[in-house]
């Protein structure tokens, strides 16, 4: 069978352990080469992840567009189905409205593999959507995991059986999960026969096996599975279209390590499972204490569960996590403690709290890394928004009003929007909430193209700005007279101090006019957008790097001198500006800036010091994930190539460039003056080398590995 090859498109790491399935793996191979669409079956725990996962690497070659992975076990419902899928074959979802219509496009020409893992709690929704999009694609396959089939027109359905319990894979794979050598004759080939051969039953008993050895996990299976499904705590029975007598194999194996563990852990065992995702040591101590669990027996009982194989171990960055099987059994035994709604709360309290932490953290030297953290626990920052949204409105408007302008920085405008939206109408919460949920509202809508409603938007977010601080003004100035000159009444001409007094702009309101300046300049008002940003700023005390709404408002104004033509100044302004951001370690701006200052290098005839500003902006927007902000540093770099008379290098970063735009959904975008620079440039160096080299070139590009490309264009000298 042929090796694993390099993979175009987004994979897992493949699972050190797997063994056997080359049977099955041939069977799925046979079934990719003759049909669109290939379901693998199976009860939880029979290993469908991990030999699709197989199955798609081995299968890569064949593909040139990509094999692309979906794991669909973090939605609870259709909602974000389709932005799930978009992003996982890396299109930002920066097109407004929920229709799989993007991803249709996105998918059109390609000829790839999309893998759908877990579909069995969305059948119906997903099979609409394969539906669609093969229709749409006709290069498309797609290849899923699911319990039961998903019913589609031309589906082939490859069902997966345990493996043979008598057969030397299942006890190769006990052997390796356990890390000990044992004979076929014995303990470890009769747990094999006990366990039917289902991998996940096997690892289980394999993490008993190193605890306790092999001789007596074999009796104390003999006793457990001799006994009365009363007996066996069979808490999942329901049913189920496939294979149910194996299904109680699993949960009895289940319920047996759930036996096993000491009361500490398997309490744990049942909090952990309000997680929807990779959780750390942190967010565990802060959702699952609580009673005999403190933070001096937490980790004890955490470790005591990665032992046991209950709780994966965890990753490079400390991230742990559990299999949806045995996280589903945890949360039954939740229910049955009474503890569902409190733990669910407690999560959603924590995840709140991190968002804020997050928005805290944006201005200043942990940008990177809060933005990171919030990325990396975005599963269930989403499901504790969706749990407030059921619980507690005025707390999902706060949670998302601080994670939804890192949201959209990452390309989920998309699920920003849903969120944001959704908080507004349910919460009736006024002030600086509420301001700041439509400020980054405004801010989606712009970068969707959806200039009308952010307009709406905007003039919302500047009297709710406008009401929050006045109000607050107000309260402190009340509350400071009444404490310090307490009276015993309003006599006449007294009033309050200060309140008539107009209060001098706040946060709130310079984001409100950075909102609206740049919805100014990208509807090409850049006089507009220079008026109502320094009219703010004149009348705001403080220093350009004060905050981060500051930061936005003048990097605002130096695009909408660039606009006017001022280049002069606003090189000028743009460079203390960076200078600032560097001190402070700030990322995002300072990669906005560099945008700038190569646009204005190009505008000055200055190819070289625009293309090393343009690196330096997809430096920065690389360390994002900001696949827009790729897009755009290309077109810039590409322009700034062209000009130079670099035509071959100008024609591979246009390709990849193009490759970027395809990937936000969205046309290609920049402000006029590039557009008019691009296509001037474009047109010398086509000429220059020859309409069929510059095309094939292009062409190269933009059908090769997107990172490659963007690798090759950040070759070069760097602008200091």
């Amino acid at each position: 069978m042929r090796e694993t090859a390099p993979v175009r498109g987004h994979l897992p790491d493949e699972n050190p352990g797997f063994v056997g399935r080359r049977t099955e793996l041939e069977r799925i191979s046979a079934a990719l080469a003759e049909h669109r669409l290939v379901t693998v079956t199976g009860v939880g725990g029979v290993g469908k992840t991990r030999l699709a996962l197989r199955a798609a690497h081995l299968a890569a070659g064949l593909y040139p567009d990509g094999v692309w992975w979906t794991d669909l076990t973090p939605l609870d419902g259709d909602r974000l189905l389709v932005a799930l899928v978009a992003d996982s074959v890396d299109l930002a979802d920066h097109t407004p409205g929920m229709a799989p219509t993007g991803l249709c496009r996105r998918l059109a020409d390609d000829r790839l593999l999309l893998v759908l893992d877990s579909c069995e709690h969305l059948a119906e929704p997903c099979a609409r959507l394969v539906a669609e999009l093969l229709a749409a694609a006709p290069g498309l396959t797609v290849l899923a995991t699911s319990r039961r089939p998903l019913d589609v027109e031309g589906e082939r359905v490859v069902a997966l059986d345990p493996l043979p319990p008598a057969g030397g894979d299942a006890l190769e794979l006990l052997r390796r999960a356990a890390g000990e050598e044992f004979p076929a004759a014995g303990p470890a080939g009769e747990i094999c026969v006990r366990l039917e051969g289902i991998p996940l039953a096997l690892e289980l008993a394999a993490a008993q096996i190193r605890l306790q050895g092999a001789e007596a996990v074999r009796d104390q299976l003999g006793t457990r599975f001799d006994a009365p499904p009363s007996a066996r705590f069979d808490l999942l029975a329901h049913t189920e279209r496939v294979w149910p007598s194996r299904h109680q194999t699993l949960r009895a194996a289940i319920g047996w390590s759930h036996e096993l563990a000491a009361p500490l852990e398997r309490l744990l065992w049942a909090r952990l499972s309000v997680f929807r995702g990779p959780f750390d040591l942190a967010s565990a101590t802060a959702v699952c204490i609580g009673g005999p669990l403190d933070r001096a027996t937490l980790p004890g009982a955490l470790d005591g569960l990665v032992r046991a194989s209950v709780v994966r171990p965890p990753d490079a960055a400390g991230r742990l996590r559990m299999l949806d099987t045995i996280r589903a059994y945890g949360a039954t035994w939740l229910d049955r403690t009474g503890e569902t709604g409190t733990v669910a709360d407690r999560h959603a309290a924590h995840f709140r709290g991190l968002a804020r932490r997050g928005d805290t953290a944006w201005h200043g030297a942990r940008q990177l890394r809060w933005f990171r953290t919030v990325d990396a626990h975005h599963t269930d920052l989403r499901t504790a928004l969706d749990r407030l949204l059921r619980t507690d409105p005025d707390a999902a408007l706060d949670l998302i009003g601080s994670v939804a302008f890192a949201w959209s920085c990452r390309g989920r405008l998309r699920e920003a929007r849903d969120g944001l939206e959704q908080a507004l109408l349910l919460s009736g919460a006024r002030g600086r909430t509420r301001a700041r949920a439509l400020w980054a509202l405004g801010v989606t809508l712009v970068l969707q193209g959806e200039f009308g409603p952010a307009q709406e938007v905007s003039e919302r977010c500047a009297r709710e700005a406008r009401y929050a601080e006045y109000t607050e003004t107000t309260e402190t100035t009340e509350y400071t007279e009444t404490t310090e000159n307490p009276p015993t009444g309003y006599g006449e001409g007294h009033h309050p101090a200060g309140a008539q007094a107009r209060p001098r702009p706040g946060d709130l309101t310079l984001d409100a006019a950075a909102l609206a300046g740049l919805l100014a300049l990208t509807t090409g008002r850049p006089m507009a957008a220079y008026v109502v940003v320094g009219h703010v700023l004149d009348a705001a005390a403080g220093g350009a790097a004060d905050s981060a709404a500051r930061l936005r408002c003048h990097l605002v104004r130096v695009f909408a001198l660039t606009g006017l033509g001022r280049l002069g100044e606003a090189r000028d302004r743009a460079l203390a500006l960076r200078t600032q951001c560097e001190g402070l370690d700030e990322h995002w701006t300072r990669t906005a800036l560099e945008y700038q200052l190569a646009l204005t290098g190009l505008l000055e005839g200055d190819p070289a010091t625009a293309a090393g500003h343009a690196r330096a902006m997809l430096e920065g927007t690389r360390g994002l994930g900001a696949s827009l902000g790729v897009a755009l540093g290309l077109d810039v770099l590409a322009t700034a190539l062209a000009a130079a008379g670099d035509g071959e290098r100008a024609a591979d970063v246009s390709g990849t460039g193009e490759a970027y735009w395809r990937s936000t959904g969205q046309p290609r975008r920049g402000l006029p003056g590039l557009r008019a620079l691009r296509e001037k440039y474009t047109d010398t160096v086509r000429a220059t080398i020859g309409e069929p080299a510059y095309e094939e070139i292009f062409v190269r590009a933009l059908t090769g590995l997107p990172q490659d490309g963007l690798d090759r264009a950040l070759r070069g000298p760097r602008h200091t």
